[in-house]
């Protein structure tokens, strides 16, 4: 006797991800801030969305680490704390040198084509002042060059580490940090260095690339303390 493949499981996993979506966007951007407490009536509320897809989420980014789950607390946005900034920045800088050792000695045509269109699109978002935007293709320029390792367990940690820079990165994007830079000068450079990188790769100039590797993270630290500290 046949069985009919029921409708419902689709629908639900679309509101899981429409959950888990929406309040990404909502972390990244700093419209649910760092130790915030997510109660689940106001996530119903502001979702529109029922509590089941939005529990799912939330063990999902529980497992992401962007949300933490506390006994007396419940679930808050996970703090940004200047310790673990700085053991970011560390990792970070070890990853992304990691990858060039591994990426030169392999083909990796395929990934810089996916490097450039992740920085096409954050020229567009430049010209469309739209910040998040901004954020993800980022995002996926960094872990397009980390794809040029085809290291699966390196590509997973820089995405980790990645996702983490995601609010730092929404906050050196989205506010004037150094009166004597502004942030259409920041844009352009971090353009252009994404430029650089692509360039190097090509060329498999490892000195080069780790040497703008470590100036364009650098940079991005020096930021994030200066707004942290000021």
């Amino acid at each position: 006797m046949e069985h009919s493949v029921p409708e419902e499981k689709p629908a639900k996993q679309s509101k899981a991800v429409k959950a888990y979506e929406t309040i990404v966007r909502k972390i990244v951007c700093l419209e649910y801030q760092p130790s915030q407490h997510l109660e689940e009536n106001q996530l119903v509320e502001d979702l529109g969305i029922g509590r089941t897809p939005i529990r799912e989420a939330l063990v999902r980014l529980q497992g992401e680490r962007m949300v933490e789950s506390h006994p007396k607390k419940g679930v808050i946005v996970r703090p940004i704390t200047l310790q673990n900034t700085k053991a970011m920045f560390e990792s970070m800088k070890i990853m992304e040198f990691g990858v060039v050792d591994i990426a030169l000695t392999k083909d990796h045509s395929l990934f810089i084509d996916l490097m450039e269109q992740a920085n096409d699109r954050m020229v567009n978002a430049v010209k469309g002042n739209d910040v998040f935007e901004l954020v993800e293709a980022n995002h996926d320029f960094h872990m397009g060059f980390a794809k040029c390792s085809q290291n699966e367990f390196l590509i997973r940690a820089v995405n980790d580490v990645r996702k983490e820079a995601k609010r730092l990165s929404y906050l050196s994007y989205d506010n004037i940090i150094d009166p004597a830079k502004p942030l259409k000068n920041h844009f352009k450079a971090v353009v252009e260095e994404h430029e650089k990188m692509i360039k190097y790769l090509a060329q498999k100039d490892a000195a080069n690339l780790k040497q703008l590797i470590a100036e364009h993270i650098q940079t991005f630290r020096q930021r994030i303390v200066i707004f942290m500290t000021s």
